[in-house]
């Protein structure tokens, strides 16, 4: 893997090499010329002008391009970034959902001591991951006979959803609500698919569980605050919803399908830097401004050495070479990316 993503970066620098010995091969060329051919000096000194123009002209194309693109950025990073608010005060709701289940009785008796317990410190994350070694207290909680129904990992699953970071061992008393949710906590709940446990246990198999899960244990006023929570969090899905299995069961799906997945995506998009086009759009900008403008501009203007000349030219035409035997490459590689 390592050697076809080190295959990968030498052949982008080959466009790279190629126009760096062109100048080169243009500057030595050139030069040559000009101590041979003494007349030759006047007709780069004739052509100067044509070549500021050229030079002026495409540096002016990419710098309207680049402009126009950072206001489109701009304008959709806006858009990014609002979503981003109004999905991260769904998962505000849903979190305060899940912190009134997990506080509340519904769990058998034992469960919460058993967890919090004997097995301290251990994360939902690291049940789901236990084939990868790296905690023994998983496998050792993996291994033992429990006697709560299985409803234990439901506890583990909601109890990660109260978690700000994936590296949290437990949860504090007051629950955190962050303006923006750390990236690797969202990218372990997407992964586990943390939620779809309410949709497996007050679900899919409800029929099995429901005398390991007590709903009619959660208080009255919890139940009606779970109910507008979930009715803030989308009036249309829950409008004809009251606080039972088949709501539970729904909210579930509804946060691993829509929510959780757009908060990853915002998340990823906001954290966005400037695109690589941008970036090699930039560079060529600055390389035909300072050797096809500036440097000829001044040569005219404080009669420079003729060397200053010749750099101009052979850099802008490796640079105009390389654009060509680049650009399509550079394409195909963001658009595959």
């Amino acid at each position: 893997m390592r050697s076809k993503s080190f295959f990968k970066d030498l052949f982008a620098l080959i466009p790279l090499l190629f126009s760096g010995l062109l100048c080169i091969a243009l500057i030595f060329l050139l030069w040559q010329k000009v101590t041979t051919t003494p007349n030759f000096i006047e007709t780069l000194a004739n052509l100067t002008t044509i070549f500021i123009a050229i030079s002026g002209f495409l540096s002016a194309i990419i710098m309207v391009f680049l402009a126009i693109s950072a206001v489109n950025m701009k304008k959709s990073r806006a858009m990014v970034i609002d979503n981003l608010g109004k999905v991260t005060q769904k998962m505000h709701h849903f979190r305060s959902i899940v912190e009134l289940l997990f506080r509340s009785k519904i769990w058998l008796p034992g469960l919460r001591e058993y967890i919090d317990d004997e097995f301290a410190g251990l994360t939902f994350f690291e049940v789901k991951e236990f084939y990868k070694g790296k905690s023994k207290i998983a496998i050792e909680f993996l291994q033992e006979n429990h006697n709560y129904a299985d409803t234990e990992n439901l506890y583990l699953e909601l109890k990660s959803l109260l978690m700000t970071s994936p590296k949290d061992k437990s949860i504090p008393e007051n629950i955190s609500y962050p303006k923006m949710y750390n990236k690797g906590i969202v990218e372990k709940w997407l992964e586990h698919k943390c939620g779809s446990g309410l949709w497996y246990y007050f679900g899919y198999k409800f029929a099995i569980y429901k005398e390991a899960l007590d709903l009619g244990a959660v208080f009255e006023r919890h139940q009606d605050k779970i109910m507008t929570l979930a009715n803030t969090i989308d009036s249309e899905a829950f409008e004809d919803s009251s606080f039972n299995e088949v709501f539970l069961s729904k909210l579930g799906e509804y946060m691993t399908k829509e929510v959780l997945p757009k908060l990853y995506q915002f998340q990823d998009k906001s954290g966005k830097n400037m695109p690589a086009i941008m970036r090699y759009l930039y560079s060529i900008f600055l390389l035909l401004t300072l050797f096809g403008v500036l440097l000829p501009l001044c040569y005219l203007l404080f009669s420079l050495p003729i060397i200053t000349l010749i750099i101009s030219f052979g850099f802008v035409v490796s640079v105009i070479f390389f654009i060509s035997i680049s650009f399509y490459p550079f394409l195909s590689r963001e658009i595959n990316s």
